[in-house]
């Protein structure tokens, strides 16, 4: 794997660090392959339960590498770039496993677009979001418009978009883009301890629940309520299944086994 993304697995949790410090980590081609590739080995690896995502040096991620977009096309986006930003991977119902983005310093455009694409996200009180794109005479392409306003109130969202201002952390916290602000010396600490905390549950329910979350956001309730009782009783077919009351009665700590 490219050195622009960086993979750490420490049990069931797996890290995946944004490496283009020196350019805050901005985003190109190289770096959405690579990223797309860790995406692929979190999913495949069944003793990776949860990932965490951040970005090395100064920011999350500041969006698309201007620069090299300026260099390669004089007008219009990138294809290739929009692509890869938008690869079923990217779509939250369609990732299997829980993703944490873990974001610090500037999370801008498709670096903010990049952290939409999480289950949960964590900011450092550094953290300024936004979506310039609109200042620079185009808007954004990589999902920005569709999941903002699923996230936060259509009011709030359409500011966002329509302003292409920035936003502190706690402004975020207030409308409910981010589920915890914290130190900064702490971010990856707390982003950690979550992940491990959800890998400590059954894989397989934990799986099922995330896919009836996002499946039921499209679907009329009652078609909702028995999609939800479908997946229940698959689930309840498992060994972990039985194994979560078991060691309830035996008073001890489940071992779940992911069957």
């Amino acid at each position: 794997m490219s050195e622009v993304v960086l993979f750490e697995v420490e049990g069931p949790v797996a890290t995946i660090t944004l490496n283009r410090p020196d350019q805050l980590n901005a985003l190109n081609g190289e770096l959405l392959a690579a990223y797309n590739q860790a995406l692929e080995r979190v999913r495949h690896d069944d003793a990776i339960r949860v990932a965490v995502v951040a970005g090395a040096g100064r920011a999350f991620c500041a969006g698309m590498d201007l620069k090299a977009r300026a260099a390669s096309e004089s007008s219009g986006e990138s294809p290739n770039f929009f692509a890869a930003l938008n690869q079923p991977n990217h779509y939250n119902g369609t990732f299997e496993k829980p993703l944490i983005a873990a974001v610090h310093g500037y999370c801008l455009a498709g670096g903010l677009e990049l952290a939409l694409t999480a289950d949960i996200r964590i900011a450092a009180e550094d953290t300024r979001f936004g979506m310039p794109e609109i200042r620079r005479g185009f808007f954004p392409g990589g999902g920005g418009p569709q999941r903002l306003p699923r996230l936060v109130p259509q009011s709030f969202a359409l500011e966002m978009l329509l302003t292409g201002d920035q936003y502190a952390a706690d402004q975020m916290l207030q409308w409910g883009l981010v589920n915890r602000v914290v130190p900064a010396d702490r971010l990856i600490a707390e982003a950690t301890a979550l992940a491990t905390q959800i890998a400590g549950h059954a894989p397989l329910a934990v799986r099922a629940l995330k896919e009836l979350f996002y499946d039921a956001q499209d679907m009329p309730l009652p078609q909702a309520m028995r999609h939800g009782a479908g997946l229940r009783w698959i689930i309840g077919q498992t060994d972990d299944a039985k194994e979560g009351p078991r060691a309830f009665a035996e008073k001890r700590e489940p071992e779940y086994r992911g069957r």
